[in-house]
C-alpha cells in the first residue's frame, strides 16, 4: 500500500542549505520512495524547550511530500539513518543540530507509539512547519486540525523564505483525498 507522507526537515550547524538539500536526495533515493513535492526553504529563530532562543544559530527548514510502500515505522527509522549519516546526536532535547527530519503526517493516519505519533503534535504550532508545507502543498491539510493555509494564518508566518530552488523539482502533485484512519 502507497501511503503520501509529509516530513519537515531542519537544520541549525554547518552548511545548513547543502545538508537540507543531501537529505532531501537522500529521501528521494530510499527504496520504495517517490518524491511528490518539496518547499523552498526558510529560516526560523531557534525554538528550544523554553522557548525562542535568538542567542542560537537560526534554523533552516523545508518540507518534502513523498509516497512510499514502506510502512510509518520503517520510513522513520530510514530518516533517522540518514539523521545519523549526517551527524545527528540526540543529547540535548531540542538542540542544536546538524539534521533534524520529523515525520509529520501519513496520509490522515492517526498513529500513537513509543516512536511515532502522526499527526505530528506540535506541527500546527510551527511556523517552520507549516510555512514550507504550505509552499510546497497549496492545498495540504494537517489531519485533525484542519487546512494548513488557515492553521498559518491564525498562527502567523515568522520564518523568512531562502533564495534557494524548491528541493525536490516538481511540486505540483502534493494533495489527495484520504480518509481518516487510526494505526496503532
Amino acid at each position: 500500500m502507497t501511503r503520501r507522507v509529509v516530513v519537515a526537515l531542519g537544520a541549525n550547524l554547518g552548511d545548513r542549505g547543502s545538508t537540507l538539500r543531501a537529505a532531501a536526495a537522500a529521501i528521494a533515493a530510499l527504496p520504495g520512495v517517490e518524491p511528490v513535492a518539496a518547499s523552498r526553504e526558510v529560516e526560523s529563530v531557534a525554538l528550544t524547550v523554553d522557548g525562542l532562543d535568538t542567542s542560537k544559530p537560526r534554523y533552516r527548514n523545508a518540507v518534502v511530500v513523498v509516497d512510499t510502500e514502506l510502512e510509518p515505522q520503517d520510513f522513520l527509522d530510514a530518516l533517522h539513518g540518514i539523521e545519523d549519516a549526517h551527524g545527528r546526536t540526540r543529547e540535548v532535547r531540542w538542540g542544536d543540530r546538524t539534521l533534524d527530519l520529523d515525520v509529520i503526517a501519513v496520509d490522515a493516519l492517526r498513529i500513537d507509539t513509543a516512536t511515532l505519533t502522526v499527526p505530528h503534535p506540535r506541527a500546527a504550532e510551527r511556523a517552520f512547519v507549516l510555512a514550507p508545507w504550505l509552499d510546497a502543498d497549496p492545498g495540504a491539510v494537517l489531519p485533525g486540525a484542519g487546512p494548513v493555509a488557515d492553521l498559518l494564518a491564525a498562527l502567523g508566518d515568522d520564518t523568512e523564505r531562502v533564495d534557494e530552488p524548491r528541493l525536490f523539482e516538481e511540486p505540483d502533485r502534493a494533495s489527495r483525498p484520504t480518509e481518516s484512519r487510526t494505526s496503532a
